[in-house]
């Protein structure tokens, strides 16, 4: 599937991983953080599958959002910050195309309100 950056554009720069892939796992778009992050010595995923990267556990779940039409989210600890990791199916036409995931830090007290009580 062709990618068209311009698409992309307001991903490039911001504060969260942007990594897009296919129905198939192949990266079709990385933003700075992404690329930063994931890439290898200098060498792009874009254009390569990101399921080789990824253990049997992760594999099903990636089998799962893909077939099922279900987000994954989670934090982690990585290198002494939290972060929070949010993967979902994007569509096209309601049709399930691949997956989008979001990377981001998040502050450890980080606050939170409940938008169901009166204020």
């Amino acid at each position: 599937m062709e990618c068209d950056k311009n698409h992309f554009q307001w991903a490039e720069d911001i504060e969260a991983a942007v990594t897009v892939c296919d129905k198939e796992g192949i990266v079709i778009y990385m933003n700075k953080r992404s690329r930063e992050t994931f890439n290898r010595e200098g060498e792009s995923m874009v254009g390569h599958s990101m399921i080789p990267c990824h253990n049997e556990r992760s594999k099903a779940i990636i089998h799962e959002m893909l077939n099922k039409d279900v987000p994954h989210c989670y934090t982690i600890t990585k290198k002494g910050r939290k972060k929070l990791i949010y993967q979902t199916p994007w569509r096209l036409d309601g049709e399930v195309k691949g997956l989008v995931e979001l990377s981001m830090v998040i502050p450890e007290d980080m606050p939170h309100y409940n938008r169901d009580l009166q204020e």
